[in-house]
């Protein structure tokens, strides 16, 4: 890895490269997304089938699309004791968390003969994409239960999964049993973007969900940034990155192993140590040349580092800081000394890990917060994937007749500089009759059944 003192041009060159990078697609990506989209749409199962039969799986049938109850049970002989357990403290630990992101409907009387509120529900069904790793070989367990658990905490009823069959038209035991354990109700076979166009327009086979959330490739990612809007989405999410801010009391050796972490996922990753410390910054350069020689992945980890790696040598912690902040990273890990006293002044980051034991896979599998995270600097707005991903919020608003004629006039005017005069109508028309406007029900001392909207959760 390359170190560059900051400021400098051949610094600042780097670090708006990286920024820059985007998602990485061109236009003939977007428009065959577009047009497999936009087959599915039309010609629903039979398209489904063409795509499936083309890049996955020769055999499977349109009848084989939805994994059964049979292969679910057959699966479940499959996987190890071992990954049982695992599986089963990385479930509970995940749920823990997203729990205390449940929020209530509630509502406000604080204005006389007014009652404002918000009531919060979940949406009806959800879609939970899981890539296929290696050809069925490394599932991926983890987007399994960062999709469904936030989804089935929220209250949604039906969660479909979808995820590429292997070859021979399969899915991985592994996979198929997570399914099961987070409470999953259909799962089908279906990969990249038609199988996102399947679950936002639905077919013959698929039903048409309300929001679709998971991690993919770039056809994947496409694909749910053009259905966006037709459904909901998590994120439009681009390669994984890591920034790691250490100082001279930093351990080269896991800081090197923490870069490499997740420049081996993608060739456009991107991996960045900021450092105060030059004798830091050339120990771990050192660390990461002899880590790389024994990775699986080393050809992808060496294109990403010298693509969009780095090692930047600042001035002091506060700069530093200042730099991760602008980056906005997905990632951000501290190896510095009191790292707790920093914290505060870290605005723009989609999770923090601190310390030299919370390295970033901590995060992926176990610690219990979404690893589904914002990329590409969009951390500076955007949050991780989380229960409010899977509600929607409607507001409520009730007025009394005194409470309306308190603020008629007022609304008419704001309606009339804006040139809407139907609207000012709205309001002129019942203030010419407000004298004779009566309700049964909604006056002005109604209130609505508290206990009721207070009680409502998702």
């Amino acid at each position: 890895m390359k170190i560059y003192t900051y400021p400098s041009k051949s610094a600042e060159t780097r670090v708006a490269s990286i920024i820059n990078r985007g998602l990485g697609f061109k236009k003939k990506d977007y428009l065959k997304v577009t047009q497999i989209l936009e087959d599915v749409r039309k010609n629903g199962d039979n398209a489904l089938i063409k795509y499936a039969n083309q890049f996955d799986s020769p055999s499977l049938s349109i009848k084989s699309i939805s994994v059964t109850f049979d292969e679910i049970e057959a699966a479940a002989k499959k996987v190890k004791k071992t990954f049982m357990r695992s599986l089963n403290r990385a479930i509970t630990h995940i749920e823990s968390f997203h729990k205390h992101q449940l929020c209530n409907s509630w509502i406000n009387t604080d204005r006389s003969g007014a009652f404002l509120g918000q009531i919060v529900n979940p949406v009806d069904s959800a879609g939970v994409y899981v890539p296929g790793g290696k050809g069925g070989k490394t599932p991926l367990v983890s987007s399994v239960l960062m999709g469904a658990i936030p989804a089935k905490i929220a209250g949604v009823k039906y969660i479909a999964m979808a995820t590429p069959p292997t070859k021979d038209g399969t899915v991985n035991p592994h996979l198929l049993v997570a399914a099961k354990k987070v409470g999953i109700n259909a799962i089908y076979k279906l990969g990249s973007a038609w199988a996102i166009a399947a679950l936002a327009y639905g077919t013959e086979t698929v039903p048409k969900i309300d929001v679709i959330v998971g991690p993919g490739n770039i056809y994947v990612t496409l694909a749910k940034k053009i259905v966006s809007g037709t459904v909901g989405i998590d994120m439009i999410a681009g390669p994984s990155e890591i920034l790691i801010i250490a100082d001279n009391t930093a351990n080269p050796e896991f800081t090197a192993a923490d870069l490499l972490s997740q420049a081996e996922h993608d060739i456009m990753a991107s991996a960045i140590l900021v450092t105060n410390s030059e004798e830091t910054a050339k120990a771990v350069g050192i660390a990461v040349e002899e880590q790389l020689k024994y990775l699986d992945r080393k050809d992808i980890a060496e294109k990403s580092l010298d693509s969009f790696g780095a090692i930047i040598v600042m001035p002091d912690l506060t700069s530093c800081i200042e730099l991760a902040n602008r980056i906005a990273p997905e990632h951000l890990e501290l190896h510095i000394d009191n790292p707790f006293e920093y914290i505060g002044k870290i605005k723009n980051a989609g999770a923090i890990f601190v310390g030299d034991y919370t390295p970033e896979p901590v995060g992926d599998y176990m610690a219990g917060p979404n690893h589904v995270l914002p990329t590409a600097g969009t951390a500076r707005f955007a949050s991780a994937l989380s229960v409010d991903n899977f509600v929607k919020k409607t507001s409520l608003i009730h007025y009394s007749k005194e409470a309306f004629k308190r603020e008629a006039k007022d609304i008419i005017c704001l309606a009339e500089i804006e040139g809407l005069d139907a609207h000012a109508n709205s309001i002129k028309i019942r203030l010419r009759n407000v004298d004779e406007i009566t309700s049964p029900t909604m006056h002005h001392s109604f209130r609505p059944p508290l206990s009721d909207l207070k009680s409502q959760k998702y």
